[in-house]
């Protein structure tokens, strides 16, 4: 897995605004563990106290260290193909949350020398990290 003490920024794709979805909910604690938290989602509003970034394009010269991604598997590989585009040298890795699972998006992440995760949720293994 990653190691959570040398991350502060992490974006989340697919970052709901809702606050009983899953996403908004892992977002929430990871804000509370004093990660910087970059919702991107398509329609412009304050999510956890951010303004949402439209596209992963809007990642561009942040200092993200991870891709936290809450999509359906099958657009992982654009997604991925897209991060990839920043050539963003901030950018460590990828992570797929549990139930997304995508083997194209992960070995072309890995070919590109970044790390991925799939199918499991950062905020489960923050807390076993934690303890």
């Amino acid at each position: 897995m990653i190691d959570f003490d040398n991350i502060k920024h992490i974006a989340i794709i697919g970052l709901s605004p809702n606050p009983d979805k899953p996403s908004h909910q892992v977002a929430l604690y990871l804000q509370s563990k004093g990660y910087e938290i970059f919702p991107i989602y398509p329609k412009p509003q304050i999510i956890l106290g951010k303004m949402a970034l439209p596209n992963i394009q809007s990642l561009a010269n942040l200092p993200i260290e991870w891709v936290v991604v809450f999509r359906k598997s099958e657009l992982c590989e654009q997604i991925t193909q897209e991060i990839i585009a920043l050539h963003s040298p901030s950018i460590k890795g990828i992570w797929l949350q549990l139930g997304i699972k995508n083997p194209q998006a992960q070995a072309l992440a890995l070919q590109h020398g970044l790390e991925f995760v799939q199918d499991h949720c950062i905020k489960i293994e923050r807390e076993k990290y934690e303890n």
